[in-house]
């Protein structure tokens, strides 16, 4: 409950970015603020964080009169990281073990998360993915590759806007003919949905679906049919970011999770310091 509890905050602060980022006035930073402490006051905290962030950022777009209150910010970092595209893949190309590297740009690109309240610009972004190249990666990174090799079937769950194009090199080292990729239902935060996998040019390469949900996360009991049958039968799931991997560590299924921790909940919970590179699969 505790790791709940700490959550609290991060709702809050979210509620007045997403505010300030509208250029919403001073009643409607109050009233916000207000409904959503209302929420938080009778909100049901079993679930995991990402599932309660669904209601609560409900709450906020119906507020500030906006479906896509990031939409910008999005657009920025699908921007941002497409002209790093030629170098990145330069990157991997060049490397010794193409396929480690691929894997450890996605995993850096998962520091593109605005829930986290991160600033981010594209030097920050360069430093952060040349320094994963090097970085441990704590888990079970070697057993990716294997993985990757005897599945048919592949479902990449993306997580974030941007991130989405080192998702796309990833991919395409994969071997993009058995992945599916899956994005949200539906705008929450700086969340990836199939307007960003479009633009990261993945609805040429792959199959791509929407989870039916909007949710920060993967929260099976939102999803729709269509992607819990998918996911039932995928071979192997790679789920990105620390949203799918607090709705989904527990699931009785094969997953690797690749990820960048960046906030002292998920620090905890992974007993590993924040900034660690993590490649963790289901039950380990």
């Amino acid at each position: 409950m505790k790791t709940h509890l700490d959550c609290i905050p991060c709702f809050l602060r979210q509620t007045l970015d997403t505010c300030r980022l509208v250029g919403a006035d001073d009643q409607t930073h109050e009233r916000l603020l207000r409904e959503v402490c209302t929420e938080l006051a009778r909100i049901d905290m079993s679930p995991p964080p990402p599932v309660m962030a669904g209601k609560i950022h409900r709450i906020i777009r119906k507020g500030v009169g906006l479906t896509d209150p990031f939409a910008a910010i999005k657009r920025e970092s699908n921007e941002l990281v497409l002209g790093m595209l030629d170098e990145l893949r330069e990157l991997i190309d060049k490397s010794d073990d193409k396929f480690d590297t691929a894997m450890r740009v996605a995993i850096g690109g998962n520091i593109i998360d605005y829930g986290t309240g991160h600033e981010l610009t594209a030097d920050i972004i360069r430093k952060v993915i040349r320094d994963s190249l090097a970085a441990p990666i704590l888990g079970n990174p070697r057993g990716l590759q294997p993985a990757v090799q005897h599945a048919e079937s592949i479902l990449y769950l993306a997580d974030n806007a941007g991130e989405i194009i080192t998702d796309r090199l990833f991919i395409e080292r994969i071997g993009a003919e058995k992945v599916t990729i899956a994005v949200r239902g539906y705008p929450i935060l700086n969340d990836v949905t199939r307007e960003d996998a479009t633009i990261a040019g993945l609805t040429d390469m792959v199959k791509v679906i929407d989870n039916g949900a909007a949710v920060p996360g993967t929260a099976l009991e939102q999803c729709s049919e269509e992607f819990r049958e998918c996911f039932a039968h995928a071979d192997l799931v790679i789920a990105k970011g620390q949203g799918n991997y607090e709705t989904l560590s527990d699931v009785d299924k094969d997953i690797f999770f690749l990820l960048k921790i960046k906030c002292p909940v998920i620090s905890r919970i992974l007993d590993a310091p924040i900034g660690s590179l993590i490649c963790k699969t289901t039950g380990s």
